[in-house]
């Protein structure tokens, strides 16, 4: 029998309730949706939103809104960082409307599982380690709705065999919509599988590098090409990621008993339901609008549209747009962010960490050595 404590601040959730501000970086996050993740979206990955309008709103004012989705195999969780950059945009960087990611332990374990080593960078736009405790913490953080993919890591290192197929679900999300009385939004992520497609699970290796830190290694053509230009470690090819609504789920409407006589069975059974639905949502979405996965017509009037902003949206020039906004940062740089040939070169030298990023083999040594030098 599961015990449904009131809802009230517990002292560990008030202790807890640091995790609102730690590391979270509101100016950090917004210069980087403006000056980076946005036109590598508008270039390169074309997000498009399908049932977003109008924005779902609250059953309960006070509590965040659970949105919920499927996580793209065997690739750097591109999709997830595009979704929320593109709704916080959307929402004219209202965080009211937005969302804070529950971040998969394993990717906060290590500087090198931030893209292109850039310090804390998952908790510095919002993101909280998904356990328990910071779940329920969040609950009780008005400003944001809360991003959770319930099939976690195994989401995301699935292989491109099981494209499309929704892992074993975490029962935490269900638990607390059930407890706080807040709706479930899901909704279908599509063509993310092909950010990297192609690309298969192995056991046996992904024990091997869970050892140092890093969740799956991906088996493909391009694992074999890491070693030799270290970026590719972060890349994705240009999926046109589509994110399609799913119907509103209200967990504690689906149980005819109260809170306190629900059992595990009980959730259990629920958590399968909410899959089975969002599996069938999710295979609709794709049978509409996955028979293209990269638009290639379209990415390439993307591009000719875009002609002064080449080739910067490629993804060899990434470390170098990541690294010039932290710098920006850091130096509080308040200068128009401009997508220029010498700008980028000079952000480029302005970070010597980038050389490592283009250097065969040799250019992992000091990669590695930054990556785990310092946990966060």
């Amino acid at each position: 029998m599961i015990t449904f404590v009131d809802t009230a601040v517990t002292p560990l959730i008030r202790e807890n309730q640091k995790i609102y501000t730690e590391f979270f970086d509101r100016e950090f996050a917004t210069n980087l949706v403006k000056d980076v993740l946005n036109p590598l979206d508008q270039c390169y990955f074309r997000s498009e939103f399908i049932g977003f309008e109008p924005f779902p709103e609250r059953n309960h004012s006070a509590r965040p809104l659970i949105f919920a989705s499927n996580h793209s195999g065997m690739a750097f969780p591109w999709d997830g960082i595009i979704f929320t950059a593109r709704l916080f945009a959307r929402s004219n960087y209202d965080f009211t409307k937005a969302v804070r990611v529950l971040v998969a332990p394993m990717l906060l374990q290590s500087t090198l599982m931030n893209p292109f080593l850039v310090e804390n960078f998952w908790k510095r736009v919002g993101g909280v380690a998904a356990t328990s405790l910071n779940f329920e913490t969040m609950m009780q953080f008005p400003e944001s709705n809360i991003l959770v993919y319930p099939e976690g890591v195994p989401g995301i290192g699935k292989g491109f065999d099981k494209k499309y197929q929704l892992q074993r679900f975490a029962t935490s999300f269900i638990r607390t919509s059930l407890k706080y009385q807040t709706d479930i939004i899901p909704f279908a992520t599509v063509n993310g599988e092909y950010i990297n497609a192609y690309a298969y699970h192995s056991d046996a290796v992904n024990r091997l590098v869970n050892k140092i830190g890093i969740p799956f290694l991906p088996i493909g053509l391009m694992t074999l090409l890491i070693p030799w230009q270290p970026w590719l470690f972060y890349f994705g090819f240009p999926a046109k990621l589509t994110y399609v609504m799913g119907k509103r789920i209200k967990p504690y409407e689906l149980l005819d008993k109260p809170l306190g006589k629900i059992t595990e069975d009980d959730i259990a059974q629920l958590t399968v339901r909410v899959r089975r639905q969002m599996q069938e949502e999710l295979d609709a979405a794709v049978r509409q609008y996955g028979a293209k996965p990269y638009a290639a017509k379209e990415f390439f009037a993307t591009c000719r549209k875009n002609v002064k902003r080449f080739p910067f949206f490629l993804p060899f020039f990434w470390p170098s747009l990541f690294a010039e906004v932290e710098r920006r940062q850091l130096e509080h740089d308040a200068s128009d962010f401009k997508l220029r040939f010498w700008d980028g070169l000079r952000a480029f030298l302005k970070r010597p960490i980038n050389f490592a990023f283009f250097l065969p083999i040799l250019g992992w040594i000091p990669i590695l050595w930054r990556g785990y030098r310092q946990r966060t």
